[in-house]
């Protein structure tokens, strides 16, 4: 009950969301199965904070067993008092426990352990109590002189428990948490340049200061990967002072003991050998750890758009992979993504082969009566386009380009599934069927790569990877189930990632498929292989049939809803063959003729609301696709050099990637150009994915041009 009242408070929902979420999570309901049909039970809550919860959830289980764990390692040492036992249930935070922990964890030999083999213990906690003010150290140490275990000298005693006072002061859960706030609050990190007169990308780090709490996320992983490079050397400039005045103060009791020297320098030494490099060692990782939850926040956001970018229905395609040296491959598909036909053609450096290059893609063009040409935005881009956008003014009809991002391409082109696909197929050439597919069905496309290759993020390969992998399956996961997906034509890659389907159990739909033909209803999923009745009640909903036996198997209405569904349909006067013929549209008319508010309605169907409310939505327009919605690609004719750029010229473009700093726009021309955080908007803007997000079309405004460089600069204020 207790991680439950944490979760609501921390949520700000109800404990009955909380309760039945955490209910459902753990009866092995998936979060885009509770987040679609599970609305009730969870008052509505979405993918995203169910996540969250779930995240959350896990850490605060963590918790509670790491001090269970904790308090019995303490007890086995008989060390465990009520008090301690009380704070360590308080906590709330790992870091606190292991805190306390710290004195009774298990240690290699350190200065203090081989100290104590010598028998000092008892004269540092002498000198500790400072209850001594007359007489000398002298006369205090040396009852502890034993030359048999290496203590020859008073000097040598009082070394010894001065490096187990460090010790002891070192392990203070108190004095750490309150080192570790001083130096959130006041510490700097600083970084220079290892070799000064080295150009590197990292020159504005080369004697760079920023306070631990301003410095960006995006710095902090520039910085750090500076440092793993070694071109930067970086430390934490601590308020050094304030901290050893705090440690004296909170260690000398009474000032007046013969000990104080001693102890002067016990606390100087534990905070310089001891504490302040530990700290250290723990602020970055802080840093480090909250820059790449961001980062992965950011990439998993930026993928999102990408993944659920419109696909371009019932064209046929002309695909460009382009490339200078090794040619351009050119890959021709039809409607529904078939290879029909490809080549290569060598238009640019070194072969430079324009005329025959434009000759072969006119005849590619008229003999299989292309719609459009995707070409992909690497290398070589902007140059094949230049060549497509000549060639396509001596075409009769209309026929268009568009750049598709060819991110994670040829990892795809060389991957197992690829060979499977293609066997017969030159690696290279798979790349431009990939790029065709991605303009017919993005989607589809991408989740047969790795989501770490689609490279919309920063810094992906210094994250963290399982975390970074993690929530990029996560938003995979949640894309495709909320688009769906034809039971009929879908790929093992993308059933893969339908709720409560493991890789295995893709396979076996496919496999059924091919054996038994075409699914005609969802209730033939439970004759496949190894998908038993709890996948079946997670996946059926997100699987679509397009021309089945019931036309509800189209929708996203779950079978459980079925019944109630129909006697919905009937109650208005509709019938089943309705939804397919799309005569549900004005179903909100007839709901008001029916002389019923919707709640009414909801409690004679013995119903949820929301419950009602997804299915009404759904049979008003079977097989929709929320895409839709989507931004379009931006499909052009003609194309401009980054010479033909002008200050102040007003242009329309396509949001590739957003980061922490502003987002990369690409206007048409070779080099995507930025718009700065400060130019995103009139008004003040604290995260760029506010305003903007990966696929969008928008108006900017170029303010400034280094052709020499490539670099544009955009604005978006007052366009």
């Amino acid at each position: 009950m207790k991680i439950v009242n944490q979760l609501a408070k921390e949520f700000q929902i109800k404990s009955y969301q909380v309760q039945e979420t955490i209910k459902l999570i753990d009866e092995g309901n998936t979060i885009p199965f509770i987040a679609r049909y599970r609305k009730e039970a969870t008052g509505g809550l979405s993918d995203e904070v169910l996540r969250q919860i779930y995240d959350r959830l896990t850490y605060l289980r963590n918790l509670e067993e790491r001090k269970e764990e904790v308090i019995r390692l303490i007890d086995e040492q008989g060390k465990l008092t009520d008090e301690l036992k009380e704070e360590i249930l308080k906590a709330t935070v790992l870091q606190k426990i292991e805190d306390l922990y710290r004195p009774f964890k298990p240690k290699r030999r350190t200065r203090a352990t081989m100290a104590k083999e010598k028998g000092l213990e008892p004269l540092a906690e002498m000198l500790l109590k400072q209850e001594v003010i007359e007489g000398t150290i002298e006369g205090l140490s040396e009852p502890f002189i034993n030359s048999d275990l290496g203590v020859n000298t008073v000097e040598d005693a009082v070394n010894g428990a001065k490096d187990i006072i460090a010790e002891i002061i070192s392990d203070n859960a108190e004095y750490r948490e309150k080192i570790r706030a001083l130096n959130l609050k006041k510490g700097i990190i600083q970084s220079k340049a290892q070799d000064e007169d080295e150009k590197t990308v990292y020159e504005m780090y080369y004697d760079f200061q920023e306070s631990v709490n301003k410095i960006a996320n995006h710095r902090i992983l520039a910085i750090n990967r500076g440092e793993k490079e070694k071109k930067l050397k970086v430390k934490l400039l601590s308020p050094d002072e304030e901290i050893i005045n705090y440690l004296q103060d909170k260690v000398i009791t009474n000032p007046k003991a013969i000990t104080t020297k001693i102890l002067l320098e016990a606390i100087e030494d534990s905070y310089k050998r001891l504490i302040s490099p530990s700290i250290e060692r723990e602020i970055r990782n802080s840093l480090t750890e909250r820059a790449e939850e961001e980062a992965i926040k950011v990439f998993a956001k930026n993928t999102k758009p990408l993944l659920l970018i419109p696909p371009v229905k019932n064209v046929r395609v002309l695909a460009i992979d382009p490339s200078f040296r090794t040619g351009c491959k050119l890959a021709i598909l039809d409607e529904t993504g078939k290879l029909l036909d490809y080549t290569t053609i060598y238009p640019n450096e070194p072969h430079n082969k324009i005329e025959e290059s434009k000759k072969i893609m006119k005849e590619l063009i008229e003999k299989y009566d292309i719609d459009i040409i995707p070409i992909g935005n690497g290398t070589a881009s902007r140059e094949t386009e230049l060549v497509v956008a000549e060639m396509l003014k001596d075409i009769k009809r209309e026929v268009y380009y568009t750049i598709v991002s060819e991110a994670g391409a040829s990892v795809y082109s060389a991957s197992k599934l690829a060979t499977e696909e293609y066997p017969d197929v030159d690696v290279s050439i798979r790349g431009a069927i990939s790029i065709g597919r991605r303009l017919q069905d993005p989607l589809a496309e991408l989740v047969k790569i790795d989501p770490k290759s689609i490279g919309v993020g920063q810094y992906q390969h210094d994250l963290n990877q399982t975390k970074l992998g993690q929530a990029l399956e996560n938003v995979v996961e949640d894309c495709v189930n909320s688009v769906g997906v034809d039971l009929n034509t879908a790929s093992p890659s993308l059933l893969n990632y339908v709720s409560g389907i493991s890789s295995s159990i893709a396979k076996n739909i496919v496999k059924y498929r091919e054996e038994n033909g075409k699914f005609k209803n969802r209730n033939q999923l439970k004759k496949v292989k190894r998908l038993g009745d709890k996948a079946y009640e997670q996946c059926a909903g997100f699987l679509r049939i397009s021309d089945g036996d019931n036309p509800l198997d189209n929708t996203a209405v779950h079978p459980e809803s079925y019944a109630i569904t129909m006697r919905l349909i009937e109650k208005l006067g509709y019938t089943i063959d309705d939804i397919k013929e799309g005569k549900l549209r004005n179903i909100d008319e007839k709901i008001n003729e029916y002389g019923k508010e919707l709640a009414g309605l909801a409690e004679e169907l013995e119903v949820g609301l929301p419950t009602l409310k997804d299915i009404i939505s759904e049979i008003k327009k079977p097989g929709r696709d929320p895409r839709e919605e989507m931004p379009k690609p931006v499909f052009r004719s003609d194309v401009l050099k980054m010479e033909d750029l002008r200050i102040d010229m007003i242009m329309t473009g396509t949001v590739r990637n957003v980061v922490d700093f502003g987002a990369f726009v690409d206007i048409g021309v070779k080099q995507d150009g930025l718009v700065h955080i400060s130019q995103l908007s009139d008004r003040f803007v604290k995260n760029p994915m506010d305003v903007v997000s990966v696929g969008d079309e928008v108006k900017v405004k170029i303010i400034g041009l280094d052709i020499e460089r490539g670099k544009i600069s955009l604005s978006m204020k007052q366009v």
